[in-house]
Order: structure tokens, then sequence, then C-alpha cells
């Protein structure tokens, strides 16, 4: 993450910075390296939604393990610690949510 951070500023960096993170062998210009951007909230909330649907289509009922995992596209989604945190934070949920 701090070489992240070091590529994001190489424009504002000391030629002897510069220099040093060279030698370090690090490239402004590799991407590779470079980590997806995070998933916003209302992402994370829409696939885990999807899990639930999946899971309710299936098996007919919103009730699965604590520890059960739903494949939705190929990710794998911890839907059985998404409903139980679920229900147990409901009052603090939007109405939209809920």
């Amino acid at each position: 993450m701090w070489i992240a951070g070091q590529k994001a500023a190489w424009g504002q960096l000391t030629a002897v910075q510069v220099y040093l993170l060279e030698t370090l062998g690090v490239d402004p210009d590799d991407t590779s390296g470079a980590r997806p951007a995070p998933r916003s909230q209302g992402d994370r909330w829409a696939v885990n939604l999807a899990a639930a649907r999946q899971f309710h289509a299936r098996e007919g009922h919103l009730r699965p393990a604590r520890k059960h995992v739903e494949l939705v596209d190929g990710k794998e989604i911890k839907l059985g610690s998404f409903l139980d945190n679920t229900r147990r934070r409901a009052v603090k949920l939007s109405a939209e949510r809920r």
C-alpha cells in the first residue's frame, strides 16, 4: 500500500526520493501489483442481496447456517454471516434496506 501511495504522488516527490525508490525497483508506470478499487458499501450490499435471493430461490427459505457460503458469479459470499449480522443490526438499517 505504501508503494502504491508513492506511485500516486510520484510527481510531488523530491529527486532523492525518486532515486531511492528507483533503486528499490519501483516503477511508477507499473500497475501489475495494483489492487482493484475497493467496492462501495452499496456494491457489497447488492452482491449480498443477490446471494440471498439466489439462496431463497433454490432453498425456499432464508435460514442458512452462520458459516454458509453462497457462490454468486464465481465469487464466494458469506451469506450466513451477512444475514445474521443484518438481522442483529436491523434497527440501524435504513427503511429501504429493512
